[in-house]
């Protein structure tokens, strides 16, 4: 052949097909550009000047790695479509008498051109479009904005890499597909699969009672650290258990439609419902794609836009008030009401100096110790709970000792304790048990239980549950604890004093006065006054652009990755969609011979959509809302602890989600109408 013919051919393909190509060549250049929006984003030298941006460039690589990964198996995944359609034309090349070898540099010069077009559009489009990129995102960090271009060339070498990488391990795979075919199966490869499928009810049983599984750990996980250990088992078998649902369940509704006379035998669904029962194996396949991609998309955007929205509850969350002082003692006795005193003098005066008032004060001590329940016995040797052949996880709980006179005075409460009595509060957990048997600390009996404890105490952060223990005197009650020591030696209680307050002036003031608490408190270390073993001072204000660093970037980065894997979902329902008007293309028209008339056409075709198209859409939104009590414990590890806040983004995204969702169906169902009624 002459010089240049194979990419002639080549080019010549792609134009013919361009129905085809165009949608996967416009999701190549997407995924490029997204994929070197992030890693310029990584790369930006700027952000070294910015405050609290310590997590954020592993969250940006953390999303390059996502989107390359994502990229590599959706783009195999729509480029084997593409090769299936033009197995036929490369046939009729092989019967024209050109060898495999001939066949296959044309494809090696389709795929260098569909990743010579990704990657220069793509690039192009990334460093267009990377500088709004990093306008939003530092506008969500509240940092202050440079309007100067930067362009990352360790970005364009790393997209470059990747992408290459993915093209080749495509070519490969198709030039396979190739070498293994012979000019018969690619003459009928549009006729693979056509065998009427049974209903699988093993498939569909397990399925079921797998996604049934699936939803009873997502509704009975009580805390986070377990939300955390369960939540990928979980996704895992969803995710299984929905294609299992779709591929045999969607067989089984075909079959029961078949079954109804007066339904099946009109117009309007005879030809809709006959086709979709041959392929509907295939069928179920890209519907259920269509729905994790889905519920991907809601998750993703529900939880990082409440994340993001929800950083000042974050925020107070992990800093009650502006300062925030905690003290650690090294034994009980240096906890007494002396040494408090002397201290709580210091900061007042403190206060006093820098003219300040100390508003809404919290100042309180509390002895921390985690444990092992199993219904009222609290085990609390680390030793014997690791041995104990149990899941370590399993059953454990926090535990928070509080002194009446603090308790009393924050609440301005005048409540009474008899020796042995303790007031409590159960937090994420149940107990209706009396009295309370902690192994080496003593039994107490509960004299009540209370509904509510001081919510800015800073303590909900603990991601175990709780229980909340009001004691008459925190030496006397808990001298047994004070003597349990680990296996290495230390303290296995933890005795802290916390001084937090809110204040008046600027950053600069808030980060003065931390200065100088912590000043105060290194000096009295130094000098081993009243048993203090460290100590931590932290201001709101210091620490919010970190907050809104971190919450910003992963809010950020959840847009990003939804909007890849919308734009995925799309182009699997147009493919879909353009794969099936062409194998009923024939159909149809034999139905018109016999007079079947436009009008007709569009009513089957509307039923064929309204049938299976919105099943992938009411599948996603139960995922979803199965889902939301797990992922709702998960944001309280990041500090979020808002149930309207999370029903409401959720709510919206559904609803954001469902309107795009009806956009694609009356495109994507105007495609189909266009082939099947040529």
């Amino acid at each position: 052949m002459k010089k240049g013919m194979y990419v002639k051919l080549a080019w010549n393909g792609m134009q013919k097909n361009k129905r085809l190509y165009l949608p996967y060549i416009f999701a190549c250049v997407g995924m490029v550009m997204m994929y070197y929006i992030l890693a310029a984003l990584a790369d930006l030298e700027s952000l070294n000047l910015l405050r609290g941006t310590g997590t954020l460039r592993m969250v940006l690589g953390m999303g390059c790695n996502i989107i390359g990964i994502f990229a590599a198996i959706f783009l195999f995944y729509t480029h084997a479509f593409l090769i299936r359609s033009r197995k036929k034309e490369f046939a009729l090349y092989n019967i024209l008498g050109m060898n495999k070898k001939n066949i296959s540099r044309i494809v090696f010069w389709e795929t260098l051109i569909e990743l010579g077009i990704a990657l220069v559009a793509g690039i192009g489009l990334g460093i267009a479009f990377s500088k709004l990129a990093e306008l939003g995102l530092i506008n969500m960090m509240r940092q202050e904005i440079s309007y100067d271009l930067f362009v990352s060339f360790h970005g364009i070498k790393k997209t470059i890499q990747v992408f290459c990488i993915i093209f080749a391990v495509i070519l490969l795979n198709t030039l396979r597909q190739m070498h293994f075919s012979n000019v018969v199966t690619l003459l009928n490869s549009d006729k693979t699969g056509e065998k009427p499928p049974k209903a699988n009810w093993f498939l569909g049983l397990a399925g079921l009672v797998m996604l049934g599984i699936a939803y009873a750990i997502s509704v009975g996980i009580e805390d986070p650290l377990s939300a955390l250990s369960w939540f990928f088992t979980a996704v895992l078998m969803v995710v299984i258990a929905t294609y299992l649902l779709f591929v045999s369940g969607s067989v089984l509704i075909c079959r029961i439609l078949q079954k109804n006379k007066k339904y099946y035998y009109k117009a309007s669904h005879f030809v809709s419902v006959s086709s979709m029962a041959y392929r509907m194996k295939r069928n179920g396949a890209g519907l259920a794609s269509i729905c994790i991609l889905g519920t991907m998309v809601l998750v993703m955007i529900s939880a990082s836009s409440c994340l993001f929205i929800g950083t000042e509850d974050s925020l107070r969350m992990r800093y009650p008030r502006d300062i925030n002082l905690e003290v650690d003692f090294r034994s009980l006795a240096d906890m007494n009401d002396e040494n408090m005193d002397v201290l709580r003098t210091e900061m007042a005066q403190l206060l006093k100096d820098n003219s300040q008032m100390g508003e809404k004060l919290l100042d309180y001590r509390y002895v921390t110790v985690t444990g092992h329940r199993t219904g009222n016995e609290i085990e609390t040797d680390v030793n014997k709970i690791e041995n104990s052949g149990e899941n370590f996880f399993e059953g454990l709980c926090g535990m928070y000792f509080v002194p009446l006179d603090d308790y009393n005075r924050l609440l301005g409460t005048d409540k009474k304790l008899a020796e042995g009595e303790v007031l409590l509060y159960a937090h994420r957990m149940e107990y209706d048990y009396d009295t309370i048997n902690i192994h080496n600390g003593g039994t107490f009996h509960v004299a009540e239980n209370l509904d509510s404890f001081w919510k800015d105490n800073g303590m909900g952060m603990d991601i175990l549950p709780a229980m909340y223990v009001v004691v008459d005197d925190l030496e006397k009650e808990l001298a047994q604890l004070n003597e349990l020591v680990a296996y290495d030696g230390s303290h296995m209680i933890s005795l802290q004093w916390n001084y937090s307050f809110n204040m008046q002036g600027k950053l600069e003031d808030h980060v003065h006065m931390c200065e100088q608490i912590s000043a105060k408190m290194q000096e009295h270390l130094d000098n081993g006054h009243f048993g203090i073993t460290e100590h931590f001072v932290a201001s709101l204000e210091a620490n919010r652009d970190e907050f809104y660093a971190n919450d910003g970037g992963i809010f950020f980065l959840g847009i990003i990755l939804s909007i890849v894997f919308l734009v995925a979902t799309v182009l699997i329902i147009y493919y879909k969609q353009t794969a099936e008007g062409f194998e009923d293309e024939a159909r149809f028209a034999i139905m018109q011979k016999v007079g079947m008339t436009k009008k007709d056409i569009k009513k089957s075709v509307n039923s064929q959509m309204l049938t299976v198209f919105f099943l992938p859409l009411v599948a996603a939104a139960m995922h979803l809302a199965f889902a939301f009590p797990v992922i709702e414990k998960l944001l309280l590890l990041f500090g979020l602890m808002n149930h309207a806040l999370f029903v409401w983004t959720t709510v919206v995204s559904i609803l954001i989600f469902a309107v795009l969702y009806v956009i694609v169906y009356r495109i994507t169902s105007r495609v189909y109408y266009e082939i099947v009624s040529k």
